[in-house]
């Protein structure tokens, strides 16, 4: 039912969620000479943009195109639209005009040379203040008015009702719904005819039924290096290398983040999915079985393996898991095990403890410039659309791509209903 009164006319954009996709909208159509109101539903913006990069924020990567299309999979042709409007580089150059320096690291990484975050948010929010953006916090959006263009929020002082000429959402997917990610637009979205994918857990663990022994003493303890090898739903083998951690419940950390996708899409067909580890990727099989063949003279297992092979701590634990007592005594069972180590993978962390989301409003469900095909006026941006990307920078860039892309079609929509302007 419509809340009394009358709803406040906005006469220009209102942007519903207060990350970099919601602010880099702001800004652009700000620019554009567009007024802009701002509301969010927590006591300030960017909190996720915060906890992001409390470890080091990671702006984004120094992967060239067209490789850095390609990392957001079956999207890469929208998205390489998007990156060819605001990419990595004009990302490193717009932090530089807020006073933010920043530098290549390992892999590519790229980051504030102080690396941290709160700096930078804290002068793109002064900077819009002084601009003339107008900012309303602890405002969560409700959906819309009977009349479906009134704007409806929850706020401390009850409820508000705005009507904007138009507006874009940037209300991100649904992970780390405590940070005002709670994908709670989902219906609000679909029942105005603007079609969702289901969201889902995205740069996430996945759950293995460890033993209580091991998920005991192991829970945290790092597998580092290892190489993962899965098969895609084409029957094609991959490997690739890198570290991950085991947890009371299963496995995470950026190697099993970068097989999300796979590794989620195999278990939605199969019902489980298998990951097989090479614990000792220094060490071939053949070298691996001479090694483990040699005498014990009388020393322990668990030695032997230590000495001969490096293996100690959470990799023989993981072996145990695998191989009962008399496959233990095979050492070369022992070895092909160390080799090609098989965890079944039963199912993906909830979407809560996911760093990113899949899924969300269909890119077809919009237009070139992210407007709702549904909803003439409402443009989309952010993690809640349907694409996702590994960690590495790529998830923000393509965040601040997507608001800017929302943010100049917006405005250019608001223009052509201007008296005079071209629709």
């Amino acid at each position: 039912m419509a809340a009394s009164g009358s709803p406040s006319e906005l006469p220009g954009l209102a942007v519903i969620g207060g990350g970099p996709a919601g602010l880099m909208a702001a800004e652009v159509a700000r620019a554009a000479g567009v007024e802009v109101d701002v509301f969010e539903g927590k006591g300030s913006v960017g909190r996720k943009f915060l906890i992001a990069g409390k470890g080091g924020l990671n702006l984004t990567h120094a992967e060239p195109m067209p490789g850095f299309a390609r990392r957001y999979g079956a999207r890469e042709q929208a998205l390489a639209g998007w990156l060819r409007d605001f990419g990595a580089d004009d990302l490193r150059e717009w932090a530089r005009g807020l006073g933010v320096e920043t530098y290549v690291g390992s892999s590519d990484r790229v980051f504030p040379l102080d690396r941290k975050a709160a700096p930078l948010l804290r002068g793109w929010v002064r900077r819009l203040k002084d601009q003339g953006v107008r900012f309303h916090v602890q405002h969560r959006w409700l959906g819309w008015d009977d009349d479906g263009t009134t704007l409806r929020f929850d706020t401390p002082d009850g409820e508000r009702r705005v009507r904007p000429a138009a507006t874009v959402l940037a209300l991100g997917g649904g992970s780390w719904p405590q940070l005002g990610s709670d994908g709670a637009w989902v219906p609000l979205l679909a029942g105005r005819g603007v079609e969702v994918a289901p969201l889902l857990p995205s740069n996430c663990g996945f759950d293995v039924d460890w033993s209580q022994h091991f998920a005991e003493r192991h829970a945290g303890a790092p597998l580092k290096p290892v190489i993962a090898h899965w098969i895609d739903a084409e029957g094609k083998e991959h490997a690739l290398q890198g570290e991950c951690v085991a947890t009371a419940t299963g496995i995470e950390g950026s190697l099993v983040y970068a097989l999300s996708v796979p590794l989620r899409e195999a278990i939605a067909h199969d019902g489980q999915a298998t990951l097989w580890l090479d614990l000792v990727p220094g060490r071939d099989l053949a070298r691996l079985r001479r090694e483990l063949g040699r005498p014990r003279n009388g020393r322990s297992l668990s030695e032997h393996l230590r000495r001969q092979a490096g293996v100690d701590g959470v990799k023989a634990a993981l072996l145990r898991e695998v191989l009962d007592a008399a496959a233990m005594t095979d050492m070369d069972r022992v070895a092909a095990a160390l080799k090609r180590l098989p965890l079944r993978l039963q199912r993906a962390r909830p979407l809560a403890e996911a760093i990113s989301t899949g899924g969300g409003v269909r890119l077809e469900a919009l237009d070139e410039g992210l407007m709702a095909t549904a909803l003439p006026g409402v443009f989309c941006a952010g993690e809640m659309l349907d694409w996702e990307a590994p960690t590495g920078g790529y998830l923000l860039t393509a965040c601040f791509a997507s608001g800017l892309r929302a943010g100049r079609a917006a405005a250019a929509w608001l223009r052509a209903r201007e008296p005079g302007g071209h629709r």
